[in-house]
């Protein structure tokens, strides 16, 4: 994909995760790899809502910036994180959807097996701990978990996802917010059921075929 197309697809996934109220005022980054060290990403301090393809900046592995007449921000040093852990990820996105982030704060455990959409396309949601917002600690605190998952929630500072393109991780963010949003509904009406084991069986045998769970997803144990 030529440069003009990534930078003009990052602006329209700018304003639809401002459109759909996962973030506000200069919330949220995007950035996608262009070519060896190098990555187009949004700037700082603006709406991502409301961006230009001539706002863009582009920085190198190291976060300094190459191009651009904007600031790099400061969140691209977590960005940077994820694509060093997972090479072959090609776009990462950061916002603030509201549900992902409510359940984050009161505590709910996100990685238990209740919605087969996110078992069969993200397999878990884990939290990553909470980190002071666009310090080094959000690369750090997302190392162990972002080698495993495609998509984390984050304590307090709502989630990254990461995908094959830009479409992919947005996706992955429109999915993990909605499964949020669905969570968060049935906790009010009550405790939400797992899946039974035998349905989450065949979910990961779709999945995950070799077998293997990361941590710190709760697989559920047959009873005898």
């Amino acid at each position: 994909m030529t440069e003009t197309l990534l930078r003009n697809w990052i602006c329209e996934i700018g304003r639809r995760l401002y459109q759909r109220d996962m973030i506000a005022a200069a919330d949220g980054n995007i950035s996608v790899r262009f070519g060896e060290d190098r990555f187009i990403c949004t700037p700082s301090g603006m709406s991502k809502g409301f961006l230009r393809p001539d706002d863009l900046v582009i920085a190198d592995s190291t976060g300094r910036k190459i191009a651009g007449e904007k600031k790099v921000t400061s969140e691209f040093f977590t960005h940077l994180k994820a694509y060093e852990i997972r090479p072959e990820t090609q776009a990462v996105i950061h916002a603030h959807p509201t549900y992902a982030t409510v359940l984050t704060i009161l505590g709910i455990d996100t990685t238990i097996p209740i919605l087969p959409e996110v078992v069969m396309n993200m397999v878990a949601l884990p939290v990553a701990a909470y980190a002071t917002p666009g310090s080094l600690e959000g690369a750090e605190v997302i190392a162990t978990l972002i080698k495993d998952y495609d998509a984390l929630l984050l304590e307090r500072h709502g989630a990254i996802t990461l995908g094959a393109d830009l479409q992919e991780a947005y996706m992955r963010m429109e999915r993990l917010e909605h499964a949020a949003k669905t969570l968060y509904l049935c906790h009010l009406a009550g405790k939400p059921k797992p899946l039974p084991p035998d349905a989450l069986e065949k979910l990961m045998a779709v999945t995950v075929p070799e077998g293997t769970l990361p941590p710190p997803y709760p697989f559920p144990q047959k009873e005898d």
